[in-house]
């Protein structure tokens, strides 16, 4: 909290929700009396909670990023995580889909998705991605040729999405 107050920055609210094997803590962290919003800052504040726990808590480096590329100590074993896989696309306008994916997250997913999505020939306008704690929650703008997917060009990119996605250990050609 300290760390957090010299950048200028009140901790207004905090809590703790666990769903299945992610624990979660919330904080609404405000500066000048307004909600932080600078993408800047709010890498700024993950640096700063990153290297905190690092130093009072070098411990906790073997569970950052599920323990594969991050932190002072490797993990002794491979963090098992039990997070369920969910792929929904929907229309999002007559010119493109909403696809919602919602996983496991670890290193190089992002780039494995987008690998998949651009297999299906199906292209991304823009994405929001966002995690928390273990879990990867992201949002794609998608198209095919310029209009939203069709009923089966969706269940395709499911399908391919949620087979992958299930099995990260999955040769890179077998889907």
């Amino acid at each position: 909290m300290k760390a957090l107050k010299d950048l200028g920055l009140d901790v207004t609210k905090g809590s703790v929700a666990t769903d299945s094997s992610v624990t979660q803590t919330k904080f609404h962290i405000m500066r000048l009396g307004r909600k932080v919003e600078d993408p800047d800052m709010l890498e700024t504040i993950r640096l700063t909670i990153i290297n905190n726990l690092l130093q009072y808590h070098p411990e906790s480096s073997e569970k950052l990023a599920m323990g594969e590329f991050f932190g002072i100590k490797a993990p002794e074993k491979k963090v098992d995580v039990d997070v369920a896989t969910h792929v929904i696309v929907q229309d999002d306008g007559p010119k493109r889909s909403m696809l919602y994916i919602e996983t496991a997250d670890r290193p190089g997913l992002l780039l494995e998705v987008i690998k998949i999505i651009t297999d299906v020939n199906v292209d991304v306008e823009s994405a929001e991605i966002d995690t928390e704690g273990l879990v990867a929650k992201d949002k794609f703008h998608v198209s095919y040729r310029g209009a939203k997917l069709n009923s089966s060009l969706s269940q395709v990119l499911v399908n391919c999405l949620r087979y992958y996605l299930r099995r990260p250990e999955t040769d890179e050609d077998s889907y």
